[in-house]
């Protein structure tokens, strides 16, 4: 008999295998700035609030980081610091908007705050390490991307939810 934690353990696996599937196909989308991305990899975070404990919720977010610092090889770089700041301000956020208004706040929702701690984190390192003032030539694009993307992926989460029997059941049986 297989124990709850192993599949546990073995769910968060599945999930981040998935954030990285979808981090690599982001690699391969060309960026104006090295640090700007789309964010696909953070459905799968967004799909575990309310299926992971805490605990999960950000072992999953750090198997992501650091499996997106080896996948394009920033992992040694000032770039992990974007991806780590952006990720952590993201999830925590996420997280906190799930928890105070479940029921009151879309996928969507969540995903706009989350998209919107990101730029913000990222924009405040940029600011410190790499554009100093110039960050602010570049914050305009950065935020309207993480707006429709992260529209996009709050639509994608929401249908997800919605239609798929595989999440209804992890959600309902809390396996």
């Amino acid at each position: 008999m297989i124990s709850h934690t192993k599949v546990r353990i073995e769910l968060v696996a599945l999930f981040s295998a998935c954030a990285l599937f979808l981090s690599t196909i982001e690699y391969m989308i060309p960026k104006p700035v090295p640090f700007m991305r789309l964010g696909l990899a953070n459905l799968p975070i967004i799909l575990a609030l309310g299926i992971f404990t805490y605990r999960e919720y950000f072992l999953l977010l750090l198997l992501k980081v650091l499996g997106q610092g080896l996948i394009s090889g920033t992992i040694f770089s000032y770039i992990i610091l974007f991806s780590l700041a952006g990720s952590l301000s993201s999830a925590i956020f996420m997280l906190l908007i799930f928890t105070l208004f479940k029921d009151k706040v879309s996928r969507v929702g969540i995903s706009l705050g989350g998209a919107l701690a990101s730029a913000i984190s990222q924009l405040f390192i940029s600011r410190l390490i790499l554009f100093k003032e110039a960050t602010y030539v570049i914050a305009p694009l950065f935020l309207f991307s993480g707006l429709i993307s992260s529209i996009i992926l709050g639509i994608f989460a929401n249908e997800f939810i919605v239609k798929s029997k595989w999440y209804s059941t992890l959600k309902e049986s809390k396996v």
